[in-house]
């Protein structure tokens, strides 16, 4: 234990916050480190002085137990660190690389994508699609171990079953500590002995599987499903990842969608739009019936409510707005013709005078 007060050898204040003690321990570490000052042989004391210090005084009840008594009572433990100093230094310089290995074990599959064609209905008021994937699934003959059956993985020998392999460096801080997956069983932690024949020891096969998914009603053509565990296996047993299903809503020539409304063109003659009538239009599943008042002129809107599609994140449904378009005949008989100079003649309305041709042929008359 340090002979002298350790606040004086980190040189901070008695109220000194946590941060003020790990920021003194980082400076003076750095500086008294024996690497660091080769040439000098009181270095590696004063080194340990400023660890054990700070480890006293990083840790609350130390620190009261200390600021009571005027010493460490239980004390540090064995080695110029005290127990567990090591560790402290690796956590604060290097962020806890030096926790102890964990295993690494199977790793999850990767995630897949596949796109899925609906119709609008589809779209509208949700459905229950059977789609046929392609992926790896784990292998029925091993079950997803990669050893043939009546065999078992053996532990890795090299990482001793962490899946990892850890080396020791010196730096100017101490040891530093770093890790990465075990080569010889690619961070498994175990190895194949005997290979299923099927998956040659990968755990996985090929296959083909119908899934069938629920569809919303109110998605848009774009829309991404997630649908976790859906996805390719991971090798050695590890988990499924993820399959995204993209739809993809198919054209409907009746309607346009913005947002969760609907929009549909109406063609009326242009007698109807000028004396009235009544109409049938198109909604998603049925017919329904419009009047048209009498002058109504091209592009009026009428409005049906909640006949669009369904809100995906509400309740209730969009809107159906019913665009009326007045078709102008282009092919119209002499008798229509002349019916329509007389209704402009009444009407003192002026029109392009009739071609000499129908004259003569009057005139014949």
């Amino acid at each position: 234990m340090p002979s002298t007060d350790l606040y004086e050898i980190l040189g901070v204040e008695r109220s000194a916050s946590q941060e003020d003690l790990k920021r003194a321990y980082r400076r003076l570490a750095r500086q008294h480190h024996p690497d660091a000052n080769p040439d000098d042989p009181e270095a590696e004391a004063r080194f340990k002085d400023v660890s054990q210090a700070y480890e006293i005084l990083s840790d609350p009840e130390r620190r009261a137990n200390y600021d009571r008594f005027g010493a460490d009572v239980g004390g540090a433990g064995p080695g110029p660190f005290g127990a567990g100093s090591v560790q402290d230094i690796f956590d604060m310089f290097f962020g806890g690389m030096g926790h102890a290995p964990t295993r690494r074990g199977p790793q999850p599959g990767p995630d897949a994508e596949v796109a899925v064609e609906i119709t609008l209905d589809d779209a509208a008021f949700g459905a229950t699609k059977e789609i046929s994937v392609t992926l790896p699934q784990q292998c029925v003959t091993c079950h997803g171990s990669g050893s043939a059956p009546g065999t078992t993985p053996v532990s890795c020998d090299e990482c001793g079953g962490t899946g990892e392999v850890r080396r020791v460096r010196n730096s100017i801080l101490g040891q530093m500590v770093t890790a990465a997956a075990c080569a010889r069983c690619g961070g498994y932690g175990t190895r194949i002995g005997t290979p299923c024949v099927d998956c040659r020891g990968d755990g996985r096969t090929q296959s083909t599987t119908t899934l069938t998914i629920q569809i919303p009603a109110g998605v848009e053509d774009g829309s991404t499903m997630r649908l976790a565990g859906r996805g390719p296996a991971g090798s050695r047993g590890g988990a499924n990842g993820r399959l995204f299903v993209h739809l993809r809503v198919s054209a409907d020539e009746r309607f346009e969608r913005v947002g969760d409304d609907l929009h549909h063109e109406a063609h009326v003659a242009f007698t109807q739009a000028a004396l009235g009538a009544t109409i049938e239009v198109p909604t998603l599943r049925e017919t329904t019936s419009i009047e048209i008042a009498p002058g109504t002129a091209n592009g009026t809107v009428h409005r049906l409510r909640h006949e669009g599609v369904a809100h995906l994140h509400g309740r209730g449904r969009g809107d159906l707005f019913v665009h009326v378009v007045v078709d102008v005949p282009t092919d119209l008989d002499e008798a229509s013709t002349s019916l329509l100079r007389e209704l402009a003649e009444h009407r003192g309305e002026s029109v392009t005078p009739a071609p000499a041709s129908l004259f003569r042929r009057r005139a014949r008359r």
